[in-house]
């Protein structure tokens, strides 16, 4: 991912820590502006889209295909293209990519409950908000355990493709309960590692861009979080 490579634990000696600390929370608002705006966007567009009874309407057909592969694209189209985008151009593709993320998310209103969908989603926020919190103020370096956490997310690809054509509840279980592990890492992991990309480089097409990435990794922290719990935790319509 862009700004991955960077190098962590930048010597800060010649800022002023005062401007420094202020700078560094205006930068981390702004990506968690970002993400919440994004969460927000994907949750509208979710729950109209039950609503209205349009997702029901495609859901057998190729446009449903769409809907789920289009996000991936565009994640892909970020992830590896972010230094030749603009930061309208990023902004936009972050924006669309939340909303297409809410239609392939509408599901969800219909296979679950809204007081389950409510509760868990609240759990999600706490985990995540307390997780992100530790990422923000440890001084750890939690860099050691990304190679880990890589691992656990590959795995668990791969375990729900094949569970695509299996459809066995015990790996689903397990699936869902790593992927609760893992994600509830990843979201320290890159609290982390986006606090430090605000000492990397200045400017305010660049400091646009890291913080359009920063909130993606976090909003894809949130959302795969949200989706192991509902697995978990969620009733069923009957």
């Amino acid at each position: 991912m862009a700004y991955g490579s960077q190098p962590r634990w930048t010597d800060r000696s010649a800022v002023p820590q005062v401007d420094l600390d202020v700078g560094l929370r205006n930068y981390m608002l702004r990506v968690y502006n970002y993400m919440g705006s994004a969460l927000a966007l994907t949750g509208i567009v979710a729950w109209v889209a039950a609503a209205s009874g349009f997702i029901e309407r495609i859901n057998h057909t190729p446009i449903m295909w769409l809907v789920i592969l289009a996000p991936l694209g565009l994640v892909m189209l970020m992830s590896f293209g972010i230094n030749r985008l603009s930061f309208a151009a990023s902004q936009g593709i972050f924006w669309l990519y939340s909303a297409l993320m809410g239609l392939s998310m509408s599901t969800i209103f219909l296979a679950y409950t809204g007081t389950s969908i409510a509760r868990v989603f609240f759990i999600t926020a706490a985990t995540f908000a307390g997780m992100s919190f530790y990422g923000y103020t440890t001084k750890r370096d939690l860099s050691q355990f990304g190679s880990f956490l890589f691992m656990g997310l590959i795995g668990i690809v791969i375990a729900s493709i094949v569970n695509m054509f299996g459809q066995w509840d015990a790996l689903r279980f397990a699936i869902s309960v790593i992927g609760v592990l893992v994600f509830t890492g990843l979201t320290a992991y890159d609290t982390q590692a986006i606090k430090e990309m605000y000492y990397e480089g200045d400017g305010y097409e660049l400091a646009g861009k890291k913080a359009v990435m920063g909130a993606l990794r976090l909003y894809l922290d949130f959302v795969n979080l949200f989706m192991m719990l509902i697995q978990l935790m969620g009733v069923r319509r009957n």
